[in-house]
């Protein structure tokens, strides 16, 4: 099974950049990130095809966040730019084994433990 070893979180401003990583190891077809603010439902931020380019965002963050991967380092990064304190949350990774790839929850079976993003005005 696939283990997910998140980092890369921390405090910023708004305008701020931060780049998050994770670490899987096992096989998956697809690799994502999602968000969940106090009080929110987790949203869907980020998704990869594992081993290949197509990618897909949320309309939220489209423009401004890039999902990237290093296939030799099997990591997965998020690299968030002009954030805004919306951006604020739980930021998971998660990685799916399924045939279909995209910013959904049903999509992934497997998640991270999680790393905080605060963005403060």
């Amino acid at each position: 099974q696939v283990q997910l070893v998140e980092s890369g979180g921390g405090s910023v401003q708004a305008g701020g950049s931060l780049r998050l990583s994770c670490v899987a190891s096992g096989r998956s077809t697809c690799m994502g990130w999602f968000r969940q603010a106090p009080g929110k439902e987790r949203e869907g931020v980020a998704s990869i095809v594992t081993g290949g380019r197509s990618t897909d965002y949320a309309s939220s963050v489209k423009g401004r966040f890039t999902i990237t991967q290093d296939n030799a380092k099997k990591t997965v990064y998020l690299q968030m730019n002009t954030l805004k304190p919306e951006d604020t949350g739980m930021y998971y990774c998660a990685a799916g084994t399924g045939a279909y790839c995209g910013p959904v929850s049903r999509n992934f079976d497997v998640w991270g433990q999680g790393t905080q993003v605060t963005v403060s005005s």
